[in-house]
């Protein structure tokens, strides 16, 4: 069982429970012949960070820990806010990665990536869909839990 079915099957509203399977249901259903995306997904130090690696998965992502590897980058660390993030970026990223030259690069807030519940660990998932297939998935949160880093 993975982290994110454990966390939905410990709710006690079986109507909200359903609600949190069917979000993810249509997450899978509609990326069940895309191609996975290659994700890294790093800290303010370029260091992988793997605790995403199973979401990244039910999301459609493959997980990387080199970002020339990658057409996705996103930083994420635990206690550092996208505001920190977006000061410390632009020196962390390098030019050569494939997430750079597209423009493919996404900083997440560590209060939004959190498997802390069942309604966190979902929009989590829904926020990971949306960075990796843009333009497929719109959940509004783009901005609020996660912002898109211009790279050019």
């Amino acid at each position: 069982m993975s982290v994110l079915s454990a966390v939905i099957n410990k709710v006690e509203d079986e109507s909200l429970r359903e609600q949190f399977q069917e979000r993810v249901e249509i997450i899978q259903h509609k990326i069940k012949f895309m191609d996975k995306i290659p994700v890294a997904f790093l800290d303010t130090e370029n260091r992988a960070v793997k605790v995403f690696e199973e979401l990244a998965g039910i999301a459609g992502g493959e997980l990387q820990e080199d970002p020339l590897e990658a057409r996705v980058v996103i930083y994420q660390e635990k206690s550092v806010g996208m505001l920190q993030l977006m000061g410390a970026a632009p020196a962390l990223l390098q030019k050569e990665w494939p997430s750079v030259a597209y423009s493919r690069v996404y900083l997440w807030d560590d209060e939004a990536a959190s498997y802390a519940d069942a309604e966190r660990a979902v929009a989590a998932l829904e926020d990971l869909a949306e960075m990796f297939y843009p333009g497929y998935f719109v959940f509004g949160n783009e901005g609020r839990t996660w912002i898109s880093f211009k790279t050019q």
